[in-house]
């Protein structure tokens, strides 16, 4: 089956807005692993805006379910996981002003910087997921790399998916097959709901793990955090 991973991010944000430690980011993340997320994902940045760095520590000695930790690979991220050393690590291309992850990496261009990264993360340790466009030749590019998994960047389909179900699976059906037939872990990623997630791993049972954050903690606010998660699981 299909796993979950609770990016928590969003929580961290409504702490930071008015300082203290509530709501408590390491208590939410253990209340998530209690009702059954089989992982948690975080995506510390540079101004610690959401996620600082004091909490990856903290939550990389409670977890025990997979802890996934995303970033654009700069030295200052490159130091904080492979002291940490958690399950995962996701390669995202943003820049430290970005809202939020909008596009994957080019594998081809950025290939001799994404084989280094993956080379020291896998020295700690660490399962590497590279975050691509849904394109066959990145896909390629990120096996190259030596990464053990992509993540499909999930935004265009999310909002095709809104207007042609059927484009939207399209769309996806090459590069999802592309990392099958190359040996590479299936992840996906971003604007994933309880509408549009069902179909995605209908159509692709291969894929390993999803990372949902904004929208499953969107839908929290009305339905309670336990109910959200048991709601996200049905639909994997």
């Amino acid at each position: 089956m299909t796993t979950l991973s609770v990016n928590i991010n969003k929580v961290a944000t409504l702490r930071n807005a008015r300082g203290g430690n509530v709501p408590d980011v390491v208590r939410f993340a253990l209340d998530c692993e209690a009702f059954g997320a089989q992982g948690i994902t975080v995506h510390p940045r540079p101004d610690e805006r959401h996620i600082t760095r004091a909490d990856v520590y903290a939550l990389k000695e409670v977890l025990h379910v997979e802890f996934n930790i995303e970033g654009y690979p700069s030295d200052d991220f490159v130091q904080l996981v492979t002291a940490v050393r958690p399950a995962q690590v996701t390669l995202v291309p943003d820049s430290p002003e970005q809202l939020t992850s909008n596009h994957g990496w080019d594998t081809l261009r950025h290939r001799a910087f994404l084989t280094d990264v993956t080379h020291t993360l896998h020295e700690a340790g660490c399962r590497v997921s590279v975050f691509v466009d849904a394109e066959p030749a990145m896909v390629e590019g990120a096996m190259r790399c030596g990464a053990d998994r992509v993540e499909l960047y999930t935004g265009p389909y999310a909002e095709m998916f809104r207007h042609d179900p059927e484009r939207a699976i399209a769309d996806y059906r090459e590069a999802a097959e592309t990392a099958k037939r190359a040996g590479l872990g299936l992840n996906a990623g971003h604007d994933l709901s309880l509408d549009n997630l069902a179909p995605l791993v209908r159509a692709f049972p291969w894929i390993d793990e999803v990372s949902i954050g904004h929208q499953l903690i969107a839908d929290a606010l009305y339905l309670g955090i336990k109910e959200t998660i048991k709601q996200y699981k049905a639909q994997l």
